[in-house]
C-alpha cells in the first residue's frame, strides 16, 4: 500500500547497498533521508529524532531506475490512430501507464515524444502517481518522416499533430520552421528536443534507410537547443543516419540497431550517448499483430530486431556510453523490465544496471543527483528482495521483487511492515 505522506525524516536501516557505478554490493548501511534528499549513508546506525525508521532486514538498496526512452502518451500500438484520439482520452490513458512505470521501480523517465510540461508537473506535484518526467514535447519530423502518421492519399492535408495530445510528433520542414518549432517546444517546457533522423518502424511511409532532415535542418535544431541550454536526441537506425546526426551535434542516438564499427567510432569521438531500445522489438515481434500494430510496420520489425543485440557489442567495443531505454507502446508497457534481461545477455547484469542508473543520470545531466545512493542525491531508491547483480530477473518483471519504492523521499510502495515511528 502506498504511503503518500512525506515524513520529516526517513531512515532505512540494515540495507545492503548496491554501488551501481562499481557494480558491487557493499556491506550493511544505514541511510538518512530529509527534504527529498539523501543526507547521510553510514556503516553505523543513525539516530534522528522523530524520524520514521524502516528496517530493510538485509534487503538490497539500489538507486531508483531511469528509463531514457519512453512514450507515456502511447496508449495504443497504432500511433496514427492514437494521434487522432480525443485529447481527454489521450491524457487520461497516460495515467495508468505512468503508475505502472513507477511501480516497476522507474522513478525517472525521459519521454521521447508526446509528454509535455503539464504531465511532468502533474507527477512532480503528486496530482497523479508516476515517475519524474523529462519531457521532449512533440518530436520533430519532416514530411513523410517517422513522425508523419498520415496515410498516403491524393492530397496531403495539413497535419493536425500540433494540437492533438495523442500525437507524439509534429511535422516541420525547413530551417526557419525548425528553429521556430524548437523554440516553441522549449517555451512549452521541453527539457530536450527530439528529431527523427531516419525512417522508423511505427510510421507508415518511411523505410528504415530513409534519412530524416537535411544537415542544415539538423544543425538548426542543435543550435537552437544549445541556445536554450539543452540538447538534441535523434531517432536513427543506420550508420549513415547516426554518423551525420552526431557530426551535426546531436548528443544522443535513439535505437541505433544497425550501427557499424565506423559509426560507433564517430559517436565515441564526439562523446555521443546511445540509447538502445531492445524491449520494444521483442514486444512488437511477439504481440504486435494481435494488438493492432499496422501490417506495414510489422514487416519492418525484423529489419532491426535481429541487429539489436549485436549493436550492444559494437557500442561497447567502441567505448560508447549506453543508457537504458525501452520505447514501448500500448499494452506492451508492462514489458519494460525485459530490457534488463536482454542487455544482460550481452553486457552482464552490472552494465545493464549502470545503464538505468549512473549512465542514464549522466545523459540527463543529473550526475550525482540521480542514479546514485549518496549524500546530496535525490532520495530515489528501491529495496529489492534479492541481489540484482546475481539475478537480473529481479528487475525484469512487474516490480514484484521490489519491497519498497521511494521517489523524492516519498514512499510509493511498501510491501512489508517492520518500521517504527522513531528512535
Amino acid at each position: 500500500m502506498a504511503n503518500t505522506q512525506v515524513p520529516s525524516a526517513l531512515i532505512i536501516a540494515n540495507c545492503r547497498l548496491l554501488d551501481a557505478a562499481a557494480g558491487c554490493l557493499l556491506g550493511t548501511r544505514h541511510v538518512l533521508i530529509k527534504n527529498e534528499k539523501i543526507c547521510a549513508v553510514s556503516e553505523s546506525p543513525i539516530t534522528q529524532p522523530d524520524a520514521r525508521v524502516i528496517d530493510a532486514a538485509g534487503r538490497v538498496m539500489m538507486p531508483g531506475l531511469i528509463d531514457c526512452h519512453v512514450h507515456v502518451i502511447a496508449s495504443m500500438l497504432n500511433l496514427g490512430r492514437m494521434a487522432s484520439a480525443p485529447n481527454v482520452f489521450a491524457a487520461l490513458r497516460a495515467v495508468p501507464i505512468l503508475r505502472g512505470m513507477l511501480q516497476r521501480g522507474f522513478t525517472t523517465v525521459r519521454d521521447a515524444g508526446g509528454a509535455d510540461w503539464s504531465l511532468a508537473e502533474a507527477t512532480r506535484t503528486g496530482l497523479i502517481e508516476g515517475p519524474r518526467i523529462f519531457p521532449s514535447g512533440k518530436a520533430l519530423s519532416q514530411t513523410g518522416g517517422h513522425g508523419d502518421m498520415r496515410e498516403r492519399n491524393d492530397i496531403i492535408e495539413p497535419c493536425a499533430c500540433t494540437s492533438k495530445v495523442g500525437a507524439i510528433a509534429r511535422v516541420v520542414d525547413g530551417v526557419d520552421a525548425i528553429r521556430k518549432a524548437v523554440r516553441e517546444e522549449v517555451q512549452k517546457g521541453a527539457t530536450q528536443i527530439k528529431i527523427m533522423a531516419s525512417g522508423g518502424v511505427a510510421s507508415p511511409n518511411d523505410p528504415i534507410h530513409f534519412l530524416g532532415y537535411s544537415e542544415d535542418e539538423v544543425r538548426a535544431a542543435v543550435e537552437e537547443a544549445g541556445n536554450a541550454g539543452t540538447y538534441v536526441m535523434a531517432h536513427a537506425y543506420t550508420p549513415k543516419a547516426i554518423t551525420r546526426a552526431v557530426r551535426c551535434g546531436v548528443r544522443t542516438i535513439e535505437h541505433g540497431n544497425l550501427v557499424d564499427a565506423q559509426a560507433a567510432a564517430v559517436m565515441a569521438e564526439h562523446r555521443a550517448i546511445a540509447v538502445p531500445t531492445l524491449a520494444t522489438y521483442e514486444a512488437l515481434a511477439t504481440e504486435g499483430a494481435s494488438l493492432g500494430f499496422p501490417a506495414e510496420s510489422i514487416a519492418k520489425i525484423e529489419a532491426v530486431r535481429g541487429s539489436g543485440l549485436r549493436s550492444l557489442e559494437i557500442f561497447s567495443r567502441a567505448g560508447v556510453r549506453m543508457a537504458f531505454g525501452t520505447d514501448l507502446l500500448g499494452e506492451s508497457h508492462r514489458l519494460q523490465g525485459i530490457e534488463f534481461r536482454l542487455r544482460a545477455q550481452v553486457l552482464g547484469a552490472a552494465e545493464a544496471i549502470r545503464a538505468a542508473t549512473v549512465h542514464a543520470a549522466h545523459l540527463l545531466n543529473m550526475d550525482g543527483q540521480l542514479g546514485v545512493i549518496a549524500p546530496g542525491a535525490m532520495a530515489d531508491f528501491v529495496l529489492v528482495d534479492g541481489d540484482p547483480l546475481s539475478d537480473i530477473h529481479l528487475l525484469a518483471g512487474q516490480g514484484k521483487a521490489l519491497a519498497l519504492i521511494v521517489k523524492a523521499g516519498q514512499i510509493t510502495k511498501q510491501d512489508f511492515n517492520n518500521d517504527d515511528t522513531g528512535e
